[in-house]
């Protein structure tokens, strides 16, 4: 791969090295990627509903039973019913989770800083601005 190559190409190649490079950093706290992102979601703020949750993530809803199902059995979110509609359920942290979510998260972020070594500051900044922007474009 170049930097002439089409940008969902480098994406794609970026996103893969970058998953393989953080998947022991997950294994080593005892989540997947989807987790991750599930308490990354949920550091930003309680979910307002688990239909909310997965339209943030863009995770099959279905599906997100399951990992929450296996979050919850770790302690590390809640799930209580919401006192404006009892049938939708409000996601939220536990302190074990929020400190669970910050060490893994210090911990990628050094994966992330090596594999960045040889960018300077202001380019690495640029970067994280640009995916940022492409993640929340659509």
């Amino acid at each position: 791969m170049n930097e002439d190559d089409d940008l969902g190409a480098l994406c794609a190649g970026a996103g893969r090295s970058l998953a393989e490079a953080e998947r022991p950093v997950l294994a080593r706290y005892g989540l997947s990627m989807w987790q991750y992102v599930v308490l990354s979601a949920l550091a930003a703020g309680a979910a307002p509903s688990q239909l909310v949750l997965a339209q943030q993530i863009r995770y099959d809803k279905t599906r997100l039973i399951a990992l929450l199902d296996a979050l919850e059995a770790e302690g590390l979110v809640v799930r209580a019913p919401d006192p404006a509609d009892r049938r939708a359920r409000v996601v939220r942290l536990t302190p074990e989770g929020i400190e669970r979510h910050a060490a893994v998260r210090s911990a990628i972020r050094e994966v992330e800083d090596a594999k960045l070594a040889g960018l300077p500051p202001e380019t690495r900044r640029v970067l994280r601005s640009a995916l940022a922007h492409l993640a929340n474009s659509g």
